[in-house]
């Protein structure tokens, strides 16, 4: 079975955690117009899709650099 990385992990929590949010609090608020609604909705998600990208990016340059270190010290 394939290891879930740290970066997906994250993403998909914050997913939920948006997804219920929304599902719970914008039926509710009457005060704002429904494209209001839907508009923070999907920048919510824009959100933690940017933060998955940036977790991983970060995940892949210190699997990278560990791999670099790896190799130098096993041409000692």
């Amino acid at each position: 079975m394939k290891k879930i990385r740290k970066s997906t992990k994250v993403a998909l929590a914050f997913l939920i955690y948006v997804s219920v949010t929304a599902a719970y609090l914008l039926p509710r608020n009457t005060e704002v117009s429904q494209t209001e609604k839907w508009l923070t909705v999907v920048v919510s998600y824009v959100i933690v899709f940017i933060l998955w990208l940036v977790l991983r990016k970060k995940e892949q340059m210190r699997d990278r650099q560990n791999k670099d270190e790896q190799s130098i010290h096993s041409k000692k």
